[in-house]
């Protein structure tokens, strides 16, 4: 079962990503062809739905110019 606190850490990743993705104008397909994701996978990521595994966040944050710090 999954907890409010942790679906809350999860929209909030989201939001971080999608802002980050936003400023420098790419669409969510190409953030994710960049870092070797399915399209609707990162969709699923950036509205906070799905579980994201360190290495997957990485690439993405990698794309997106995102230091670790920066994401927390």
């Amino acid at each position: 079962m999954i907890s409010n606190d942790d679906e809350k850490n999860r929209k909030k990743l989201g939001e971080r990503l999608k802002n980050a993705r936003e400023k420098l104008g790419l669409t969510q397909a190409e953030v994710a062809t960049k870092a070797g994701l399915n399209a609707n996978y990162y969709a699923v990521v950036e509205r906070g739905e799905g579980n994201l595994s360190f290495e997957k966040l990485q690439r993405i944050m990698k794309v997106l110019g995102i230091k670790t710090l920066e994401i927390i």
